[in-house]
């Protein structure tokens, strides 16, 4: 078989989702239908579970099909709502008799206190909420009544401190809309403790004081996303707080708009990016709750990050199972990028992005013409304190450099979620797969520290102290530290790029050791292998623009994914090679490939490194005619850098 049939060669047909154009509302009812469609297969007799896959979860197996059969009320509510139809949606109303009768065999069972049901119960309650004329007026009294204490069985119930608290006053919010049994007093201390979490500018924690998580869990998943919704169906109940939320979107979209690439990626940053295109669920949301945001935000502008995000998912051929439904990972099947608490019916919170569809089509977000990124043709350096984000559009690359960001609890790779120098949307992230050698660490935008030989090293998970966004010059620098050791400290600046190396951005770090150390820093991870047969990559063959090479203070890769690499400018401190990464690490390309530059430090050693890092997506038109002169064209060390370097002051 030649390496043209087998990349043609599938286990499965391609999904109808992948051939969408996505380029109209009946485009997108098409979409949802036809992700709908395979659940079936998986639906119990009762149709109260949806078995989507095999592999287990941090919670029970009920609770898992529970996810399997709910998620998917997040396309359909709307879709109903907005006056289309969908033939499979008697059987959704059924699972929701069934799964919240005591008496049937299908019943999920009462919530428990910190129980993942609750998670579910909020796509339910906005199904309730914007779809009941086909999931409550046909029902019964008693039916009815099922569902007012399934939902009221968290109300008395113990709940993470964190975005969960929303998902309590959804199931609440459905029930009110529909005249059943509520707590008022639960959604009171619910929005009254969820706004403790907000820091200004639009931004929210997802949590209290103690860690910052500001990832797309704050913004389009869960907290920015259902303040938005509220403020559509509680305006008339609570008008001050939806007014309130409706300015936090205003001024959030401001910043948000900086992490979607021209042509329609999202950067990959921060946990659960197997929920795939809920990364663009906040401006789904904007829709929905009919914000009208201020320039160069219109709403063409709006629909056209929407959809054209949506259309790239429409390219990832390799998301779906063999069956038609969803699989866990992101571009691929991929285990290792899942969290605990993703079953194999998680994926479907994707499906929240799917809210416009409850708006006519004379609204203008579908009237209004699809508008390119207000961006694109712009340079942006813009720092964002809350996350500790500097989001950078520079040489058609849109990626951000962060420092200061955590998950609350040792969260599987939360090194490579949120300890990463730069996240990128041409260059997704990539993972650890194993506890052993640097292959299976990837140092991907990372600095990688070993004290035994290179069998196991540390990056960066949590900072000790805390980050700040300095001004040197005119220019912001993300500043931070790491202590992976009590006698180990690194110092780190983040430098953006400069306009005559568009395509360059600095890191700076000073290590001080008091022991042996091994260092290696990755550039950004890269397809691995050679479009013509589909081999690993071998050395640079200029002509095709394809290929690695390295020497004594760099690393470079081309190939499909464009070009990108990795220099030390304190020339002679640190070695360049190509490490071939352990497959399946990275989120997009299961096969692949970084740039590296390592060095040994002794023990009692303080050394300064001036890393250079060097990425051209191939989006870039012509980027194979660019890359060459971008590449030579060493960026230069500002003297500030220089200074420190030369222990003029630490």
């Amino acid at each position: 078989m030649t390496a043209k049939a087998a990349h043609a060669n599938r286990s499965s047909p391609v999904h109808p989702f992948s051939t969408n154009p996505l380029q109209t509302r009946d485009d997108v009812v098409a979409a949802v239908a036809s992700l709908l469609d395979p659940l079936a297969g998986g639906s119990s007799p009762q149709h109260a579970l949806t078995k989507v896959g095999t592999s287990g979860t941090r919670f029970d197996e009920t609770a898992a099909q529970v996810e399997g059969f709910a998620r998917p009320l997040w396309g359909l509510a709307p879709l109903l709502a907005g006056g289309s139809k969908y033939e499979g949606s008697e059987r959704c109303v059924q699972g929701l008799v069934a799964g919240t009768d005591p008496e049937s065999e299908e019943f999920w069972g009462y919530m428990e206190d910190q129980d993942q049901r609750m998670v579910e119960a909020c796509p339910i309650g906005y199904t309730l909420a914007i779809a009941n004329k086909d999931f409550w007026e046909p029902l019964e009294d008693k039916q009815r009544k099922n569902i007012e204490a399934w939902l009221g069985s968290m109300n008395d119930k113990d709940m993470p401190n964190t975005n969960w608290l929303w998902f309590r006053i959804f199931a609440n919010l459905g029930l009110a809309k529909n005249g059943a049994k509520w707590s008022q007093e639960c959604v009171n201390a619910d929005i009254k403790q969820l706004d403790t979490f907000y820091r200004g500018e639009g931004w929210s924690n997802d949590g209290p004081e103690g860690y910052r998580q500001m990832d797309y869990y704050s913004g389009s998943f869960a907290i920015q996303y259902l303040q938005l919704l509220y403020a559509k169906l509680a305006a008339d109940t609570d008008p001050e707080q939806a007014e309130e939320y409706k300015e936090r979107g205003r001024m959030f979209a401001q910043d948000f708009v900086h992490y979607f690439a021209p042509d329609g990626r999202a950067i990959t940053f921060g946990r659960s990016l197997t929920y795939r295109w809920a990364m663009v669920g906040f401006w789904a949301a904007i829709a929905f709750a009919d914000v009208e945001l201020s320039a160069p935000l219109s709403w063409g502008v709006v629909r056209g990050i929407w959809l054209r995000n949506l259309r790239w998912w429409t390219t990832q051929k390799d998301i779906f199972q063999p069956n038609g439904m969803l699989s866990i990972g992101y571009s691929y099947t991929n285990y290792y990028l899942a969290e605990n608490y993703n079953s194999p019916g998680s994926p479907y919170w994707c499906m929240l992005s799917f809210a416009p569809l409850a708006l006519p089509e004379s609204h203008p977000f579908w009237s209004s013409p699809e508008e390119p990124h207000p961006y694109a043709d712009q340079r942006v350096i813009r720092a964002i304190p809350h996350p500790r984000h500097i989001t950078i559009h520079s040489g058609g690359h849109t990626f951000l450099l962060s420092s200061g960001q955590s998950c609350h609890y040792p969260l599987k790779a939360t090194q490579a979620k949120y300890g990463k120098f730069a996240y990128s949307s041409a260059f997704a992230y990539s993972v650890s797969t194993g506890s052993y050698t640097l292959e299976q660490f990837v140092p991907e935008s990372s600095l990688a520290l070993s004290d035994d030989g290179g069998e196991m090293w540390k990056m960066r998970r949590a900072l000790n102290g805390d980050s700040e966004i300095e001004n040197r010059d005119g220019v912001p620098v993300l500043v931070s530290s790491m202590k992976p050791w009590d006698d180990v400290d690194v110092l780190t600046y983040l430098i953006p790029p400069a306009e005559d190396t568009p395509n360059w951005h600095l890191r700076i770090h000073r290590v001080r050791t008091g022991r042996d150390l091994q260092t290696a820093e990755g550039a950004f991870a890269v397809y691995g292998c050679k479009e013509a047969d589909g081999r690993t990559l071998e050395g640079l063959n200029e002509e095709i623009s394809e290929g690695g090479i390295a020497d004594h203070d760099s690393a470079f890769v081309a190939c499909r994914s464009g070009a990108v690499g990795i220099a030390e400018l304190n020339l002679g401190k640190r070695e360049g090679s190509v490490l071939l990464a352990d497959a399946n690490s990275n989120l997009v390309e299961a096969r692949s490939v970084v740039p590296v530059v390592q060095a040994d430090l002794k023990k009692g050693e303080t050394k300064w490194f001036v890393t250079a890092v060097y990425a051209l997506p191939a989006s870039v038109e012509g980027w194979k005619g660019m890359w060459r002169e971008g590449w030579g064209k060493r960026p230069a060390v500002p003297q500030w850098v220089l200074d420190k370097v030369s222990r003029r002051w630490d």
